[in-house]
């Protein structure tokens, strides 16, 4: 078990449950792309040190969960399909390399933010090659691990402010939902009403893989009946549109469906 704890004093951000009238002076909150709270799991053995985590982060409007060990991990994340992980390196069962390795088969784009005890190179490296995103070394600031979070949230364009109004952006993409208008890197793309209902449900999932099934099912509100391929033939319109002489951002995943997801480096 982990025995290094957070800083404390005036650091310590406020109990789980404080009125939202206590955020003065405090950063904007977070919400997903689709204005739902973001969803966090937090992954770590020691209870007492998930307890405070989960209350920032449940301070900051979000959804949180915890698990105290690997096996756990994987079921909680099944269970939420968080956006970003907090995920201590060293667990009872394994390790956090092995449960990140785990999440990626489920959730290949989530944001990974480690804590470790240790601060060695080797370690950081270690946990970079992984596939996370950011680590923090114990012991931390739970303004520190929020303010990291917000961070990898909004670079990878899973979360927006939630003063931002009606705007969905996923990398250089941006939607504004109330005045129905498009635009890539500052370029108005003209949509018709179904190409604009297909890709605010794709931008209000970013980095989630869509199954055909399921876009009829929202974005056409009925099942065709066997005639799934009228979304492979959205698809190839918007691409037209959104993709075209760019990087692109609309990937099909073999098999299961469509994801957006902002360019690399973006």
């Amino acid at each position: 078990m982990n025995t290094s704890t957070p800083d404390t004093g005036a650091s310590r951000s406020p109990e789980p449950g404080a009125p939202a009238t206590r955020r003065t002076g405090r950063a904007p909150s977070l919400t997903r792309s689709d204005g739902t709270p973001v969803r966090v799991l937090v992954v770590d053995d020691d209870p007492d040190l998930a307890e405070v985590l989960s209350g920032a982060l449940r301070y900051e409007g979000w959804e949180v969960r915890t698990a105290g060990d690997g096996a756990c991990a994987a079921a909680e994340a099944r269970a939420l399909l968080p956006d970003a992980v907090v995920l201590d390196v060293m667990l009872p069962d394994t390790d956090g390399f092995a449960v990140l390795r785990d999440l990626h088969t489920v959730l290949p784009d989530v944001c990974v933010l480690f804590l470790t005890a240790r601060d060695a190179v080797e370690d950081r490296i270690a946990g970079i090659t992984a596939g996370g995103d950011d680590y923090v070394t114990k012991p931390f600031s739970l303004e520190e691990v929020v303010a990291r979070l917000r961070g990898l949230l909004r670079r990878a364009g899973m979360a927006r402010r939630s003063d931002e109004g009606p705007r969905l952006v996923v990398g250089d993409l941006s939607m504004d939902e109330e005045a129905r208008e498009v635009t890539r890197g500052g370029d108005l793309i003209e949509l018709s009403p179904t190409e604009f209902e297909l890709l605010r449900f794709l931008m209000r999932n970013p980095r989630r893989v869509l199954s055909k099934s399921r876009i009829l099912d929202r974005v056409w509100s009925y099942d065709f009946g066997g005639q799934a391929h009228v979304v492979e033939l959205y698809i190839s319109y918007l691409r037209k549109k959104v993709d075209a002489g760019r990087e692109p951002m609309i990937h099909t995943v073999r098999g299961a469906g469509y994801v957006i997801k902002p360019v690399a480096g973006r």
